[in-house]
């Protein structure tokens, strides 16, 4: 099986990844889903559910962006790691919780996709499921659990 992303290099997933990044983060729903393939995966874990198809992932992001983003309150970036398969990034994201602000440790690979240069497969992110119900939505209830 050939490795993710195997005629990617550092600077094409650096530029890739951050791009995506911060078109989300801008609220560019369009030029966020322009950098994904048409059917990209998102994996959860440590649930162990995902999420596949560009209809999904388009309504994730309409929520993350028209209702998750704007209840964060800021986020750090600890670490960043990049090789040419993947862009990880680990997190402390604070939001407006139920209780006044919470804190979460949240990391995010961005991978790219082996069949396409210059885009991404999808994504894996490590949370609790408290974060990623919040951050998922009503697209929660669709996701699907990881046979493998």
């Amino acid at each position: 099986m050939a490795k993710s992303g195997s005629s990617w290099t550092n600077e094409m997933m650096q530029e890739v990844g951050t791009r995506h990044a911060t078109l989300e983060g801008a609220g560019d729903l369009d030029g966020t889903m322009a950098t994904l393939v048409e059917v990209p995966v998102y994996e959860f874990w440590p649930m162990g559910k995902k999420m596949v198809g560009g209809d999904r992932v388009r309504r994730y992001y309409e929520h993350l962006i028209k209702d998750f983003i704007p209840n964060q309150i800021d986020y750090t970036l600890i670490e960043e790691t990049l090789s040419p398969g993947a862009l990880s990034q680990e997190y402390v994201i604070r939001i407006n919780g139920p209780n006044g602000p919470e804190s979460h440790r949240v990391l995010g690979v961005l991978y790219a996709a082996k069949d396409s240069p210059g885009l991404l497969g999808g994504e894996r992110i490590w949370g609790s499921e408290e974060f990623l119900r919040q951050m998922i939505g009503p697209i929660w209830d669709e996701l699907e659990t990881i046979e493998d």
